[in-house]
């Protein structure tokens, strides 16, 4: 199972929160705390839909290689089939025709398995195309979270509209993962 993507704000918010109430009348740090706050929402939206896509992908790969199993045995018990019509045939003996029909249904079988398991290997493809990109937006929103903090405490307010591009990067990433 993958691990968690967390999203280590909590001491950023506590920090952020003292340096708010010391500074009370620098209103652009109650701004970078608003923004930071949002931010962190997005981040654990983000989060939340990286880490459904990635057990999604998973859960469809491992049902892919159950049906991948299943066209296996299915060919093995087509191919045993096989060698007893060509051992009947070769001993002279009278082949039944219920033999033949069993090649089929287990052929046919085969076909259907084959069918759905590509179906599940592409669905795992797409969950963790979306996963990787909801990834890259959670990480972008970290960032953009800790640039906040680092704004704050460095006192510049510059660092903010960085932190503030970065949401808006992360965003991006999070609008490209859920298309």
């Amino acid at each position: 199972m993958p691990e968690e993507i967390e999203v280590p704000t909590e001491h950023l918010h506590e920090k952020m929160q003292e340096e708010v109430e010391e500074h009370a009348g620098k209103s652009w740090i109650s701004r970078v705390a608003v923004s930071s706050a949002m931010l962190a929402v997005a981040a654990a939206i983000t989060a939340l839909l990286a880490s459904h896509h990635s057990d999604e992908a998973i859960l469809e790969e491992m049902r892919a290689t159950d049906q991948w199993s299943y066209f296996q045995a299915k060919g093995i018990k087509s191919a045993i089939q096989e060698s007893i019509i060509e051992e009947a045939k070769s001993a002279g003996r009278p082949v039944p025709p219920e033999r033949a029909e069993r090649i089929a249904k287990y052929e046919a079988d085969m076909k259907g398995a084959e069918d759905k398991a590509r179906e599940l290997e592409e669905s795992s493809e797409s969950h963790m195309h979306h996963h990787v990109w909801l990834a890259r937006g959670v990480t972008a929103f970290q960032i953009a979270i800790a640039m906040g903090a680092i704004a704050i405490l460095a006192k510049r307010p510059r660092l903010w509209w960085l932190s503030l591009g970065l949401g808006v990067l992360g965003g991006g990433f999070l609008v490209t993962g859920l298309i």
